[in-house]
């Protein structure tokens, strides 16, 4: 669906419309006259009962599993949708008018979940992350954790606000508070308060949302640090793995910008699309070992980026990603067909950062420089060892690294 502005000559048959727990009543009159004028509604069971129209002969449930088709196979009649709160923000509205020409729809938004907690918590929502994990795993809260911090997180069900207390608990945040909220802004609100690490709240009710007050205890509550080169330990991998150092260098060549794509060939444990993706970006991982693909996909699961980084299992000299990317990171097996074909290949504009660690891969390097430009980087790094009763230089394998804008 295009960006484009809505046009009369479009028939807005379809009315997208928030209803919170206050119910019928408390919708504003566009509301209840767009839903009046529906010869058909979709909703949940509770979205429609909180409408009074659960035994409706124009109400339908959402099928299981979710799908919009129903909804779309009415196309040119009057029809509602019903969705919690705010429909564009984790509802159902985006993913209605992706299939949509632009007119074809009027939203009618209420207060979000989000806007509610922070209501009742009295906290900026424009410095508050909001996440979905009532559809995604605990692990996207990875990136956020860090001793003070603040997050606002929609849950699936009423035994969830425990899972996500022992989650807490056992990555260090045990002493975090969670602020329980059951159906907030209706009857049955209700809204209590629980250490993690001390969870014993029984009987939380769906809809449930919770305000996560952060606060840790021990080194691994420390926080993910915000910039790049994130400690090998935190990896999951078997020695092939870009080390720390050289992988701050090579992200910082590759300069990662949010919602771009990175191809990472030859990803070993997947560190550096990792790294890309915990700094907004998009990769995809290709690997032609299947046990690193497990590895890759386990890392991007554990940083809670696995929605953003997807895994090839394949060999570069065959296969490559359909979707064009803004990067490219070959960390071994460069040879002058795949550059070759990666340089016809790829559009202008594309960043190119290639490193070398053997005499043939540098050669190879030094003449596509020579041919084409940029920038050829020798790194040499060393850490301290024992050496007898006191501790001496121990280098690593010099790398040499050559980036290029296509």
């Amino acid at each position: 669906m295009s960006d484009l502005p809505i046009h009369d000559t479009v028939f807005p048959w379809l009315a997208v419309i928030g209803i919170g727990e206050d119910r019928l009543e408390a919708l504003p009159p566009a509301s209840r006259a767009a839903l009046d004028e529906a010869e058909a509604v979709f909703g949940a069971p509770r979205h429609l009962a909180l409408a009074g129209l659960e035994h409706s002969p124009k109400a339908h449930c959402w099928p299981v599993p979710f799908s919009v088709e129903p909804v779309l196979a009415l196309r040119g009649r009057k029809v509602a949708v019903l969705a919690s709160g705010d429909p564009f923000w984790y509802g159902a509205g985006a993913s209605l008018c992706a299939h949509l020409a632009p007119g074809e729809w009027r939203a009618y938004p209420s207060p979000s979940t989000f806007s509610w907690v922070a209501a009742r918590m009295g906290w900026r929502l424009e410095e508050t992350p909001c996440l979905g994990l009532h559809a995604a795993p605990f692990e996207r809260l990875v990136p956020l954790l860090h001793p003070g911090g603040r997050a606002i997180c929609l849950l699936r069900n009423g035994k969830a606000p425990e899972e996500l207390a022992h989650w807490l608990d056992r990555h260090g945040f045990g002493p975090s508070t969670l602020h329980v909220m059951e159906a907030l802004g209706g009857p049955r609100e209700r809204i209590r308060s629980v250490q993690a690490n001390s969870f014993d709240l029984i009987d939380v009710q769906s809809p449930v949302v919770v305000a996560l007050s952060m606060a840790g205890n021990g080194p691994e509550a420390a926080g993910l640090p915000q910039g790049f080169g994130l400690p090998d330990a935190l990896f999951d991998h078997d020695g092939q793995i870009t080390k720390r150092p050289m992988r701050a260098l090579t992200l910082s060549a590759l300069a990662p910008r949010r919602g771009e794509l990175l191809w990472d060939l030859g990803a070993g444990s997947g560190s550096i699309s990792v790294e890309w993706c915990l700094a907004g970006g998009l990769a995809c991982a290709v690997e032609r070992a299947p046990e690193r693909c497990a590895r890759i996909h386990a890392n991007a699961t554990r940083f809670g980026v696995e929605h953003r980084l997807s895994v090839m299992q394949a060999d570069t000299a065959a296969s490559l990603p359909e979707t064009r990317p803004s990067a490219i990171f070959i960390g071994g097996g460069a040879n002058e067909a795949l550059m070759t074909r990666l340089w016809e290949l790829v559009p202008e504009g594309t960043r190119f950062v290639v490193n070398a660690v053997t005499l043939e891969t540098e050669t190879l390097l030094a003449t596509w420089h020579a041919r084409v430009g940029g920038s050829l980087l020798r790194i040499e790094l060393a850490d301290s060892q024992a050496l007898g009763r006191m501790r001496g230089w121990s280098p690593a394998r010099p790398v040499v690294q050559w980036s290029v804008t296509r």
